[in-house]
């Protein structure tokens, strides 16, 4: 039996995820679920350039609805994601995901089924500390001989995830490398058709992320960011890019010029990473939107394609 199509279109910050899914869901009938790590949020509107107006009457779900300081993992988002999908695929629509947040694409896409492993507070207020008393090398060093694979896809600034990855080998005896091969047993129940979106000159993605971020000061980000400020939260999206960047001018150890283009400089980086990721699946099909006259239009010969492919 002919599996059901879902759309996926995925790429870098300011790419025009948002504008395109919308496109896609009007000619499908149908709606657009975000695959967005920043939009989950409440009193981040601004910050995650949640769509308002691009919304064209299209129904969006999986945005603005976590509470600022809490903390959703991917499994969350996974389980919800997936009831989403289903209300659509169940009266024969073809769902849109879009998002740059490539933990939340993969968990779709490759039909992650996260292995449930319990949270010991005893146990992870046990891992931080050691964490600030040897530091993120030590700490890095100690997963490598747990989990080799897993401590190569991290880096010395992801202290979460080095926590949490020696969280799961102490509480379950099992490495997060194990978890995930085991959490990967079965196929999507349908067929992913993966847009990515890009710029050939990666100078002008740059330029878009720029003029985003201006865009952002102008329509009140500051107060946003500082309203985020005064409740002093360490967890949720207080760890996300867009408000944090203005923490340090708040406080007076930065100018609001040298904030604004930390902000740009680390949304820019963040592009970068999440390229690097994408282009690690092969199944994306990239449309480079500086070279491309009708990006709809090349999206739709995309998708024909895949369908009759996979037919």
């Amino acid at each position: 039996m002919k599996k059901p199509m879902v759309i996926f279109v995925v790429g870098p910050t300011a790419s025009g995820k948002t504008e395109l899914a919308v496109k896609l869901a009007k000619h499908y009938s149908s709606g657009v679920i975000s695959a967005d790590s920043m939009q989950i949020y409440k009193d981040m509107h601004i910050a995650s350039a949640a769509p308002d107006d691009e919304m064209q009457g299209v129904p969006h779900s999986m945005i603005e609805f976590l509470p600022y300081g809490e903390t959703y993992t991917v499994a969350d988002y996974a389980e919800c994601a997936r009831n989403e999908i289903d209300k659509y695929l169940s009266v024969g629509k073809t769902p849109i995901i879009a998002g740059g947040t490539g933990l939340y694409i993969n968990a779709l896409s490759d039909n992650v089924r996260f292995l449930p492993v319990k949270t010991d507070i005893a146990i992870r207020e046990k891992l931080e500390k050691e964490f600030d008393n040897s530091g993120a090398e030590k700490m890095l060093e100690k997963l490598r001989k747990i989990d080799e694979n897993a401590a190569e896809s991290l880096n010395i600034k992801d202290r979460r995830r080095i926590i949490r990855a020696l969280e799961i080998y102490e509480t379950s005896g099992i490495t997060k490398t194990e978890q995930n091969r085991r959490s990967r047993t079965q196929p999507p129940p349908f067929l992913p058709v993966m847009i990515g979106l890009d710029f050939s000159n990666r100078q002008k993605l740059y330029e878009r992320i720029n003029a985003r971020v201006d865009k952002m000061i102008e329509k009140g980000l500051l107060a946003e960011a500082r309203a985020a400020y005064s409740k002093k939260s360490q967890n949720g999206a207080a760890q996300a890019i867009g408000h944090k960047e203005f923490f340090s001018y708040f406080s007076g150890e930065q100018t609001l010029e040298g904030a604004v283009e930390l902000l740009k400089q680390s949304t820019r980086r963040y592009a970068k990473r999440q390229l690097t990721w994408f282009r690690k699946d092969g199944r994306i099909n990239w449309i480079y939107i500086d070279e491309t006259d009708d990006v709809f239009n090349k999206c739709i010969e995309v998708i024909k394609m895949e369908e009759e492919k996979n037919a």
